[in-house]
């Protein structure tokens, strides 16, 4: 049984530990509001622009000008798997669901005999894949210095995968997030980003538009402008990807960090209630001493 020393120690340890969960908390709560006003505001401008590549992919398809960007090399042997997780911890299964889809995305592609190269955005997600893909980790992307991110933080990396596809270094791009729905709720969310995938039956709104039997002309036609859509297209999903990342974080982590605090209070309160109890033990012990010595005398 511990001592009363033991205990007291204990509690006040809980204590400190609950006043930090607490204060994470917060900073969490007051994080995540900002970051996700800048995610919903992100999502209208990422959801047009998919819609405005359907619209010309259906008349610019099979065409032989077409961007490779949208029809692809004609190759599906070599695989890119970018994942975008947190720099930090303490966010509950934020990170672990984001790259158990990942990995579930990878099992499947090395099964089917395909080459796969990873591209980690955050150390969190290199951490947890280099323990059964490290030959397969071609660079960690670090976002520690980027307190809010901005469209000029991603253009590098989207410019990287670009120079990489034009180089013919992978033949499909795929990217892992958490699209934000609530604080308590974060669903991960696998998008291709090369070649650009428009499908009809998308739930976010990237099929292409029904033009009722109109006919519409371009000018300048649609390949040209394609040109210039698809590869800002892929910045500006990946932007909106790190955007719902963003807030995703932040919800996951006020979540856990207030499941931390109440669990801090329960055992504090569990704690205080065995020292309680202890300490009346040591009491009545000293007690029936007295008594009986007094009465041996």
């Amino acid at each position: 049984m511990p001592s009363l020393k033991d205990l007291r120690v204990r509690i006040g340890s809980v204590k400190s530990t609950q006043k930090i969960t607490k204060a994470m908390q917060m900073v969490a709560a007051s994080k995540l509001k900002r970051s996700q006003e800048a995610a919903v505001a992100a999502r209208p401008y990422a959801e047009r622009m998919a819609r405005v590549i359907a619209g010309l992919a259906e008349s610019a398809k099979g065409q032989p000008g077409a961007s490779p960007l949208l029809a692809g090399t004609g190759a599906d042997k070599t695989h890119l798997v970018v994942v975008a997780t947190s720099e930090r911890g303490l966010c509950g299964a934020f990170n672990t669901n984001i790259v158990r889809g990942a990995r579930q995305k990878i099992s499947e592609l090395l099964a089917d005999g395909k080459t796969v190269k990873i591209l980690c955005i955050g150390k969190k997600g290199n951490i947890m894949l280099r323990r059964l893909y490290a030959d397969k980790i071609i660079d960690v992307v670090d976002m520690s210095a980027v307190k809010r991110i901005s469209f000029t933080d991603v253009t590098p990396i989207s410019q990287r995968l670009l120079s990489m596809f034009e180089a013919g270094e992978f033949d499909v791009c795929t990217l892992f997030f958490a699209h934000f729905k609530s604080a308590l709720s974060q669903e991960i969310t696998e998008q291709q980003l090369i070649p650009a995938a428009i499908d009809a039956d998308d739930d976010e709104g990237f099929s292409a538009p029904d033009l009722g039997g109109a006919v519409y002309d371009y000018e300048p036609d649609e390949t040209e402008i394609l040109n210039t859509l698809l590869p800002r297209n892929v910045s500006v999903q990946l932007f909106r990807a790190l955007l719902e990342n963003a807030a995703s974080e932040q919800g996951a982590r006020m979540t856990a960090m207030d499941n931390a605090t109440r669990n801090a209070g329960e055992m504090i309160d569990r704690l205080t209630l065995n020292y309680n109890r202890t300490r009346q033990a040591h009491i009545t012990r000293e007690l029936i001493e007295i008594i009986s010595g007094a009465e041996a005398l």
